[in-house]
């Protein structure tokens, strides 16, 4: 077997370099400092709180951070908590069960054909056009108060965001991806699974995280009114007997819960995209 004496000898070819130590410390030091960087921000705003609402500068019913963290230990030591955010976290998965699958391929079905989004896309954008959180009371006259129209509400809120998304996702992929890989054999289905998703995936994936967001929007909404069960439920009764400490606590786990969901995407999302490259900031 001849080989071209221009091409190096295998053993010659240089390899991936082997990180040093000082460039494994310096990664874990930068790791450490945006750890650092995000925790900072966090604390200062906890820090801020508890100072402002000891010094009466945010209102004389705005309880201290030290008061909310007691009376949120007080309500998960009973189950109180638990038992509610159980029953809230079973409406969401619901309805992002029912809301996800059907955004997703109605996006599908209107960004891969044409004849469906003749057919599709119009009415979506029409009733897209209609604030959902409008629809409670006609929610609760088609279903009544029960769970039927808290659950059917969510998954009308999670519908849109995921569906405009995949659409524009998809037909932003570059044509000259789908016609390089038509010159190489790729048939439909090919073209589908191997270049139309994965270059459309980043904005799925921005559509997924509206949709969860809008999600947890809608379950504040939904359990605001005939509902004897929730974290919803304890706000509203908390609000009722101006337990405010009981308020705050609701709020905030409201918002652990919508940071949680967001990182668990961006987590799926570094995964899925680790072949991407896109800018880093500095």
């Amino acid at each position: 077997m001849s080989t071209d004496l221009l091409d190096p000898p295998r053993s010659a070819l240089p390899g991936p370099a082997a990180p040093t130590a000082a460039g494994r410390s310096g990664a874990v030091a930068l790791s450490l400092l945006r750890r650092a960087r995000k925790a900072g921000g966090l604390v200062a705003v906890l820090v801020l709180w508890e100072a402002g609402a000891r010094a009466g500068w945010l209102g004389s019913t705005t309880p201290p951070v030290s008061d909310v963290a007691a009376r949120g230990w007080e309500m998960a030591s009973s189950g109180e908590l638990f038992t509610n955010l159980g029953v809230s976290l079973l409406r969401v998965l619901k309805g992002l069960a029912i809301g996800l699958p059907l955004g997703l391929v109605l996006g599908l079905l209107s960004g891969l054909f044409r004849i469906s989004e003749d057919v599709i896309d119009a009415p979506v954008q029409a009733v897209r056009m209609l604030p959902h959180l409008a629809l409670v009371p006609l929610f609760i006259i088609w279903f009544g108060i029960g769970e039927t129209s808290k659950v059917g509400l969510i998954a009308v809120g999670v519908v849109f965001p995921l569906y405009i998304n995949v659409f524009h996702g998809i037909r932003g992929v570059d044509e000259r991806l789908v016609e390089s890989a038509r010159t190489c054999g790729l048939g439909r289905l090919g073209l589908v699974r191997k270049v139309v998703l994965p270059g459309a995936l980043p904005q799925i994936l921005v559509g997924l995280r509206l949709s969860l967001g809008v999600a947890w929007l809608t379950l504040v909404v939904v359990e605001q009114s005939a509902t004897a069960s929730g974290i919803g439920f304890l706000i509203n009764q908390a609000t009722q007997f101006m337990q405010m400490d009981t308020v705050f606590v609701v709020l905030v786990l409201y918002a652990l819960l919508g940071v949680s969901t967001d990182l668990l995407v961006r987590l799926i999302e570094r995964r899925a995209l680790a072949w991407r490259k896109g800018l880093v900031a500095r």
